[in-house]
């Protein structure tokens, strides 16, 4: 005869309606007519957008044109770019304009010549050019040492130093036809390049190349 366990559990019992978790709910359906206009307004905001970035790169492109063609502009009243014609030289009254020798009423030779020293000469570190001046002209003309200057290779310009040559070029008023010849001096030993005379200080000066 079998004996049961006095401890014999219970069978499971399935849990009854109302009780414990509740029943899943099925998930719910959006309406196909919410879905459709959903959509649509997407697609008109999408328009939108694409017409505001047109009109801002349209307006970007005509504010450069504009800018462009502003550049191209010319100032009115500015014909000399146009017109190919160049600003007139700047002829200020009173600049220096030197003739030819060869040109006006006096001809002016000038040549390498050895410095002869003189009693008033402290050395003989001084560089003499020969001249010979001739008056062509219808009017006598002034000859003096101190009319002549010597410009050296260098561009400088070298005044005349008195007495200090034995074959210094005469102090006279030469006739018309007439001619003289002399040496002029200046201070310090160079190489002189050409000779400027100007008759009176004030008048037009000549220049001659030294030969």
């Amino acid at each position: 005869m079998s004996q049961q366990h006095p401890y014999q559990p219970y069978p499971p019992q399935q849990p009854q309606p109302g009780y414990g978790h509740p029943a899943p709910q099925p998930p719910k359906k959006r309406s196909v007519g919410k879905i459709v206009g959903l959509g649509c307004l997407g697609i008109v905001g999408l328009f939108v957008l694409l017409g505001a970035v047109g009109a801002v790169i349209g307006g970007g492109d005509s504010g450069d044109s504009k800018g462009t063609s502003a550049v191209a502009e010319k100032t009115p009243g500015d014909k000399t770019e146009d017109s190919g014609q160049k600003a007139p030289a700047d002829n200020k009254p009173g600049k220096e304009k030197e003739e030819a020798a060869s040109e006006g009423p006096v001809k002016i030779t000038a040549k390498k010549t050895d410095f002869s020293k003189s009693i008033l000469a402290s050395s003989s570190d001084y560089t003499s050019v020969l001249i010979t001046i001739t008056n062509n002209g219808d009017e006598p003309i002034d000859v003096n040492p101190l009319y002549f200057t010597i410009t050296d290779t260098n561009g400088t310009k070298h005044t005349a130093e008195l007495g200090v040559d034995e074959q210094q070029i005469d102090t006279v008023e030469l006739a018309p036809g007439e001619n003289i010849t002399g040496t002029v001096t200046g201070k310090g030993t160079f190489t002189a390049k050409y000779v400027t005379y100007t008759d009176g200080f004030l008048g037009d000066p000549v220049r001659a190349d030294v030969s």
